[in-house]
C-alpha cells in the first residue's frame, strides 16, 4: 500500500475532493484525520472507512480559525503518534462570489479567511509537526483559476486560489531541505455539489464545459487519484508545483466565437 504507517490530516473532508481522498488514502494504508465542520456527514465518512477496515477519526474545525487549525493539528499526532501528510483543502464558492463590482466585502472576507487563511494556518500549524516527523507532503487545493481568468464571474474565489498557489511555491522553496514537499493541486471544473451550486443554471455550466477539451466536468475520485500521487512517495522529487488536473483546459484556453 503506497500510504502504509502514514498518518494524513484532510480538511474540507466530508465531501468532494477531501472525501474521494480519504476513502482513498485510507484504502492505501494511512490513518486518517478528516476535518469539517459538517460533523453528520464526517462521521460518516469514517464509519464508511471503518467499515471497509481502515483508520479514521473526525475532528470539527473550521480552518479560518486559528484555535481550532492548531486543535486539528494536536489531535491528529496526539491520536495517532505523528503527521505526516497535510492536505489544506476546504473551501467555499460563494453564490454572491462575482466581479469586483458586485462582489460584497462580506463573500470577499469570508471566502478569503477560509480559502487562503484556511491554508495559511493549516501549514502554520501542520509544518512543525511534519519536521516533528521528520517530513512528509503538504498539498493544498489551488484551482486552474489560480493559472487563468474564469469565464464566470467569481473575484473572491479566484484571488483567493491566487493566493493558495503563490504561498505553495514559497513554502516548497522554505522547506525543500526539510524533506518537507509542497505542491499546489489545481483542478479543472468538477462535477461536485461545490460547483453545480455556483453553475446554477444551463447557461453558467456551458460557459465552462465548452472551454473543456474533453467536453465533461472532471470527478471528485480523479482529483483524489492525484493527491493520492502528491502525498506518496511516488512524488518523491515533486515540489512547488502546480499540479493540474482539468481535461487539457489550461492548454487550450480560448474564448469562444
Amino acid at each position: 500500500m503506497r500510504l502504509a504507517n502514514k498518518v494524513a490530516l484532510i480538511t474540507g473532508a466530508a465531501d468532494g475532493i477531501g472525501r474521494e481522498s480519504a476513502l482513498l488514502f485510507a484504502k492505501e494504508g494511512a490513518a486518517v484525520v478528516l476535518v469539517d465542520i459538517n460533523d453528520e456527514a464526517g462521521h460518516a465518512t469514517v464509519q464508511e472507512i471503518e467499515k471497509d477496515n481502515g483508520c479514521a477519526s473526525f475532528f470539527h474545525a473550521d480552518v479560518s480559525s486559528a484555535k481550532d487549525s492548531e486543535a486539528m493539528i494536536a489531535f491528529a499526532e496526539k491520536t495517532y503518534g505523528q503527521l505526516n501528510i497535510l492536505f489544506n483543502n476546504a473551501g467555499i464558492m460563494h453564490s454572491y462570489d462575482g466581479n469586483a463590482i458586485n462582489t460584497d466585502e462580506a463573500t470577499w472576507d469570508l471566502t478569503i479567511n477560509v480559502n487562503l487563511k484556511g491554508v495559511f494556518l493549516g501549514c502554520k500549524y501542520g509544518i512543525p509537526a511534519l519536521q516533528r516527523a521528520g517530513g512528509g507532503s503538504i498539498i493544498n487545493t489551488a484551482s486552474i483559476v489560480a493559472l487563468l481568468g474564469s469565464a464566470t464571474a467569481q473575484m473572491a474565489y479566484t484571488a483567493s486560489k491566487g493566493g493558495v498557489l503563490s504561498m505553495s511555491r514559497e513554502l516548497a522553496v522554505l522547506h525543500a531541505r526539510e524533506n518537507i514537499r509542497v505542491n499546489a493541486l489545481c483542478p479543472g471544473p468538477l462535477k461536485t455539489e461545490l460547483l453545480m451550486k455556483f453553475l446554477d443554471t444551463e447557461a453558467k455550466k456551458q460557459r465552462r464545459l465548452v472551454h473543456i477539451p474533453m467536453g465533461r466536468f472532471g470527478l471528485a475520485e480523479e482529483i483524489a487519484k492525484a493527491s493520492l500521487f502528491l502525498a506518496s512517495d511516488d512524488s518523491s522529487y515533486v515540489t512547488g508545483t502546480e499540479f493540474t488536473v482539468d481535461g487539457g483546459i489550461t492548454s487550450a484556453y480560448v474564448t469562444p466565437e
